[in-house]
């Protein structure tokens, strides 16, 4: 499944030129950003205060590929304010890498991608902490989505909650038949609060999005497929899409990169979100 996923990033990295404007280090100016460097001209290297958040350079690519590994297996890669701080610095230093030509976010755990929200955590939290947090969560997300290079979420397993808000941050998602994905918080009694309830209509339509929002199911990579979520990986269909789709991206990717945030449904969420910050207090 990860050759896959590769094949895919590496067939986008080869077609895409544009070099991104690298974004203010003041975006994330609560948290700040580390110096990254080099350790060689094949690996990328974050120095993060998160060991749970990994940016690499594939090392067998000369497609400027660049990898965010989700890396916390015992809490399932649940996204808590630790992992918060190492994603915010993994997107920065994307942003400001000029040879990156395609960002793909994974897991290094097993049939998980991300569990969500740390609720553990969450419920450690006072009200306003909870608000900070899920308010950085957004704007964390938001920053993903804005990112001038192409971004791919490789779902293998869960992606649930929180999890699945990232991954409708890229602009493609890949999975496997085995992925399950859903927005479980009605089941918490509180709404998704990292632009779940935008970003879902948006790809599935607004009928679908109410029946998996309100009802909280899961559904699995291949339903996911069938109604728009993710595409569904096989190796079959990697070779189609590397030899008869990506070849046609190159004379539309500096238009379409231009443009990609302009439309209505990309506008900024804080536009569309004016929900109390108490509805996000237990879970995300």
């Amino acid at each position: 499944m990860v050759v896959a996923f590769v094949a895919i990033a590496k067939s986008v990295g080869q077609q895409c030129l544009k070099r991104s404007k690298p974004y203010s280090n003041s975006y994330f100016s609560s948290y700040g950003v580390q110096k990254w460097q080099f350790q060689s001209h094949r690996t990328l290297i974050l120095q993060s205060a998160s060991e749970s958040v990994k940016l690499e350079r594939l090392s067998d690519s000369d497609s400027g590929i660049l990898e965010v590994k989700l890396d916390r297996p015992e809490a399932r890669n649940a996204i808590g304010k630790d992992m918060l701080r190492g994603l915010q610095q993994a997107f920065e230093a994307v942003s400001n890498e000029r040879s990156a030509n395609v960002l793909m976010i994974c897991s290094s755990v097993p049939k998980v991608f991300c569990a969500g929200a740390d609720l553990k955590e969450r419920k450690t939290m006072i009200l306003s902490e909870v608000q900070d947090f899920v308010s950085t969560l957004r704007s964390t997300f938001s920053y993903l989505e804005a990112l001038h290079i192409p971004t791919i979420a490789a779902i293998e397993g869960i992606a649930l909650g929180g999890g699945l808000e990232m991954a409708m941050s890229c602009d493609i998602r890949i999975c496997g038949e085995d992925a399950v994905m859903g927005l479980p918080e009605t089941g918490l009694a509180i709404i998704p609060g990292a632009g779940g309830t935008q970003r879902l209509p948006r790809l599935v339509g607004k009928s679908i999005a109410k029946d998996i929002i309100f009802t909280g199911r899961k559904i699995s990579g291949k339903d996911a497929g069938s109604i728009g979520t993710c595409l569904t990986c096989h190796s079959s269909f990697v070779k189609r899409q590397s030899s008869s789709v990506f070849p046609k991206l190159p004379p539309l990717l500096s238009l379409s990169y231009q443009y990609k945030n302009e439309g209505d449904v990309c506008k900024p969420l804080d536009n569309s979100i004016g929900l109390p910050a108490c509805s996000h207090s237990t879970g995300g």
